[in-house]
């Protein structure tokens, strides 16, 4: 029986590669006012970001409640008797908390590892697409646990932000703060460390913010696996996967738009670029 991968929305992984991979995504939530929409399942991110930015109610996030887990835990069941969950760091969200209770929940015969991957975004999704092939390829429980924690440290998340606004709003802000109330003619560039947003640099334009994540990629002399994501800027993503190219074979450059939930503490324009690293030798 195939051992059956589980993430959350907050991969961006999309939807044909998660069918594709026999990946199931647990959606997390966000919310208008009195509307609540299912992350990337009720709202599409087009949708999403045109309410963010001509709307006037600032929408708010919530992590999937255990019993949604709980459920993907029960129809998975059926299929195999071995689970692996991988989610967005629990610094950025109590998704984490929610699937380790409803793994103490089931009363079914499976077992259910959960790992929290310290990071977000496709962070989180070239991790659980690694994960997916080796389960494909018949590796057990134990070695993909092992795999997605040695993938962790090698997996590198960067995003250049229009602006920090949403993301101090959301509360998600970190040891980014710094940022705030600086010039705003700057444009801020974050990582995740340790879990969670941290500052890398600040440039002032998109142009020198693209370089900087073209340069960013150019340091790695061995990489697995590239991805490159979008807020509602398709373009620029469009330009930046045009020069990796130059780098990297571009057809293999996984491609995504930042889901709902992210992009509300994004905010629109934001472009991600991860690199998974190849292991070393």
């Amino acid at each position: 029986m195939a051992i059956k991968i589980v993430t959350d929305s907050l991969s961006d992984i999309t939807s044909d590669l998660a069918k594709e991979l026999g990946i199931t995504v647990v959606p997390l939530y966000v919310r208008f006012g009195e509307e609540v929409y299912r992350d990337r399942v009720e709202m599409t991110t087009e949708e999403f970001y045109h309410r963010l930015v001509h709307g006037n109610v600032l929408p708010t996030t919530t992590q999937p409640p255990p019993g949604d887990f709980v459920n993907v835990y029960k129809k998975l069941a059926k299929e195999t008797d071995e689970i692996l969950v991988i989610v967005v760091s629990s610094k950025l969200s109590g998704t984490y908390q929610s699937a380790l209770q409803a793994a103490s929940m089931i009363e079914e015969k499976c077992r259910i590892e959960v790992i929290d991957s310290q990071t977000v975004a496709m962070g989180l999704g070239l991790i659980v697409i690694s994960a997916a092939k080796a389960a494909k390829a018949g590796a057990n429980l134990d070695e993909l646990a092992d795999l997605v924690r040695k993938a962790m440290p090698r997996s590198h998340l960067i995003v250049y932000f229009d602006t920090l606004k949403y993301l101090a709003k959301g509360g998600r802000i970190g040891k980014a703060k710094e940022f705030l109330g600086s010039i705003l003619s700057f444009k801020p560039i974050l990582t995740v460390k340790d879990g969670e947003m941290s500052p890398l640099t600040r440039v002032r334009s998109t142009a020198a913010g693209m370089n900087y994540l073209y340069n960013f990629m150019a340091g790695f002399s061995k990489i697995e696996a590239l991805a490159v994501e979008h807020a509602a800027t398709p373009d620029e993503a469009d330009g930046l996967v045009e020069r990796l190219g130059s780098l990297y074979p571009k057809e293999h450059i996984y491609r995504s738009i930042v889901s709902p939930v992210l992009g509300t503490h994004t905010g629109p324009n934001a472009i991600a670029l991860t690199v998974l690293e190849a292991e070393k030798a």
